[in-house]
């Protein structure tokens, strides 16, 4: 008889059009870059796909052709390599080292009981309970938490209730994006975090959620921006015009639009275009303005973004742009509004604020400023202002001799700072 290779992947293609594996492979890059993944699928990757004994699929190659075909890969002639069920056959895999299974759309397990769907509810709660930490809690605390939390719940979903399928799949999209949030500002693990973005960006699919989706295509684009290398500068703005697409598919209310706003702003900062940053704040503005939360108020999880939040993101660019002046007059102000609880914000406007003296060359008072940052992470550790702080005393170096900053290396340098900061 004769070999045939992987028939179901190549009717599926066949089905959709896609002539020859070149074409096919053209459409999936083109799929995952509109779900924010940076990938390029090969002709010769999809040849290996359509062969007798087919490879399973790395995690962002699965779900590019998730959202190309419309149906879980193990429907596309893929057999998972780990057993699941009386075939051996499963929907996950597990990936890096925080502890979190990447999945793709996931099979209902075939035998067992089904769970029923207060373990849904459950889990929810411990979602909402980790959402109200994040502000609080040690990172690393938290951290351990929230990964096991989401990789439970990935567990969970094939065994469900089906009623029950969509919360949940939507609080482990919420808790893996949590993870990640960690992963990257709290514990610089950026790896890490792509790995829980995606994980994230998939449970949102499984919930058909667009406006998580947004979310999680919008906190993908800071890893590029943040990198310092300006050849990712397109891998950013692509992540947010995906955010952007999903926004509009699910109907965003005008808070969501302001952070996205700020989101860009953030990234064209990084990448030294201050002054579509500042336009891009400007807009922002002018959408909150905008914004009724009676009308339409925004997702529960969107508690990182507020009109103080937004003025700190306008600091920031303000600080970029070399307007020191302003900068610290509209950090001033957030400082004075910004909640009690929000502990790791308040320490990135404090170092903000030492910046914004530096550029008006007032070194005291910078010095004032890391001192009360410093002291913000010593209680609650936040790896993003212990960078901010080490580039602010770069640009102190001018005023070495005076006894403020001499005082202020004997903090920046103690024992718990030099620790933390080299832990990881």
């Amino acid at each position: 008889m004769a070999n045939t290779g992987n028939a179901a992947l190549r009717a599926a293609r066949q089905a959709l059009g896609y002539r020859s594996q070149a074409a096919l492979a053209d459409a999936l890059t083109d799929a995952a870059r509109a779900i924010g993944l940076r990938i390029e699928v090969a002709a010769r990757t999809v040849r290996r796909w359509e062969s007798t004994d087919p490879p399973w699929p790395h995690p962002e190659h699965a779900a590019a052709l998730e959202a190309l075909f419309k149906r879980p890969i193990a429907e596309l002639g893929f057999t998972p390599p780990w057993p699941n069920g009386p075939e051996g056959r499963g929907s996950r895999e597990v990936l890096g080292t925080s502890g979190i299974q990447k999945t793709g759309r996931y099979r209902r397990v075939m035998g067992g009981a089904e769970l029923p769907a207060t373990v849904a509810k459950n889990f929810v709660a411990i979602t909402v309970a980790h959402r109200g930490m994040y502000w609080s809690l040690p990172a690393k605390q938290l951290h351990r938490s929230v990964s096991y939390h989401a990789r439970l719940g990935s567990d969970l979903i094939s065994q469900i209730d089906v009623r029950a399928t969509v919360p949940l799949a939507r609080a482990v999209s919420e808790s893996a994006l949590l993870a990640g949030r960690l992963e990257f500002f709290d514990l610089q693990q950026p790896d890490d975090a792509q790995t829980s973005f995606v994980l994230a960006l998939q449970a949102a699919h499984e919930a058909a959620d667009a406006l998580l989706g947004c979310a999680v295509l919008a906190h993908m684009a800071f890893i590029p921006a943040f990198s310092g290398e300006a050849k990712r500068a397109e891998e950013a703005r692509e992540r947010v015009r995906a955010a952007r697409a999903f926004a509009r598919r699910g109907n965003g209310n005008h808070e969501l639009t302001a952070w996205l706003d700020a989101v860009e702003a953030e990234v064209e900062t990084r990448f030294g275009n201050t002054r579509q940053a500042l336009s891009l704040i400007r807009h922002a503005e002018q959408s909150y303005a905008l914004h009724d939360p009676q009308e339409q108020p925004s997702p529960q999880w969107l508690d990182w973004f507020s009109p103080t939040r937004l003025a700190g993101f306008k600091a920031n660019t303000l600080i970029s742009a070399g307007d020191g002046r302003e900068a610290l007059t509209t950090l001033r102000h957030v400082l004075d509004e910004l909640p009690a609880e929000s502990v790791k914000q308040r320490s990135v406007y404090l170092a903000d604020a030492a910046a914004a003296c530096v550029l008006e060359k007032l070194p005291e008072q910078a010095c004032g400023f890391l001192e009360d940052a410093l002291d913000g992470i010593s209680e609650h550790w936040y790896a993003t202002t212990l960078d901010r702080i080490k580039v602010v005393r770069q640009d102190l170096r001018k005023w070495d001799s005076i006894p403020e900053v001499r005082a202020l290396d004997e903090r920046l340098y103690d024992w718990h700072t030099t620790v933390n900061s080299l832990s990881g």
